[in-house]
């Protein structure tokens, strides 16, 4: 209950806020449209809104399922092997020194404009956080779990899994956190670049034919599917965790 009135009262104060900038300083809609015709925007154009975000929710949700399960499995392979982790690192370590936003035209004329280049730019937005924050669990694992687990005759394997993976699974946890805000910043990006559909592509729709409050409620749909995907997966990360306690 405390919760949900504290983000009524942060509303109330950003759409405060929003309509005393424009109304003081005289905005004309196009430069920046008040609250009120944002909203008229949005119910009005409600069908076709509902369209392109179920679009970019399915790019989102198969990005982060894809990107999550493939950093999961490199940080598992980094923490068994020593020759991955001479291997592998040095090429995530330079995969993250190129702008992932300047590989989006490159998988649109490799993919073409439908959902897969879109998913493939999320997968590579939040492959390097969750495999960088798992495999770090993975090699933090307390020194006393390990030595209890060798003391009783455990192999390698079941000590990954009875041990090792159980303590990583906050970081992996965090990572998750962060793969759920960035995933749909990916999908954006990528319907931006080109697609026939999705919330990115509605708001260079929008923003080309002028219709700026239209951009704003697109914008606005956007972040609320955003804060509900982050609260979804932090909801199922607290699960897992509290399950393992």
């Amino acid at each position: 209950m405390a919760g949900a009135v504290r983000i009524l009262a942060v509303t109330a104060l950003i759409l405060g806020l929003w309509q005393a900038l424009v109304t003081l300083g005289d905005l004309p809609p196009f430069i920046l449209p008040s609250p009120a015709r944002v909203a008229s925007a949005l119910w009005q154009n409600r069908a076709l809104i509902a369209w392109h975000a179920g679009i970019t929710t399915v790019e989102v949700l198969a990005g982060l399922v894809l990107g999550a399960a493939l950093g999961a499995a490199t940080a598992l392979s980094l923490a068994v092997s020593s020759v991955a982790r001479y291997l592998l690192r040095p090429v995530l370590v330079v995969t993250q020194a190129l702008p992932v936003f300047a590989l989006a035209p490159i998988l649109t004329l490799w993919l073409g404009y439908g959902i897969w280049s879109k998913v493939l730019m999320a997968v590579l937005i939040i492959y390097f956080p969750v495999a960088s924050a798992f495999f770090d669990g993975l090699m933090r694992t307390p020194p006393g779990w390990l030595d209890l687990g060798h003391t009783m005759g455990a192999s390698p394997g079941r000590l990954l899994w009875r041990v090792r993976v159980p303590a990583a699974i906050p970081a992996l946890a965090s990572g998750l956190r962060l793969a759920a805000v960035y995933a749909p910043i990916g999908a954006v990006i990528g319907e931006w670049v080109g697609a026939a559909g999705g919330l990115g592509y509605l708001m260079l729709l929008a923003n080309g034919r002028v219709k700026i409050d239209l951009m704003f409620a697109t914008l606005l749909v956007l972040a609320v599917l955003t804060l509900i995907l982050h609260r979804a997966v932090g909801y199922a990360c607290d699960r897992l965790v509290a399950r393992l306690d």
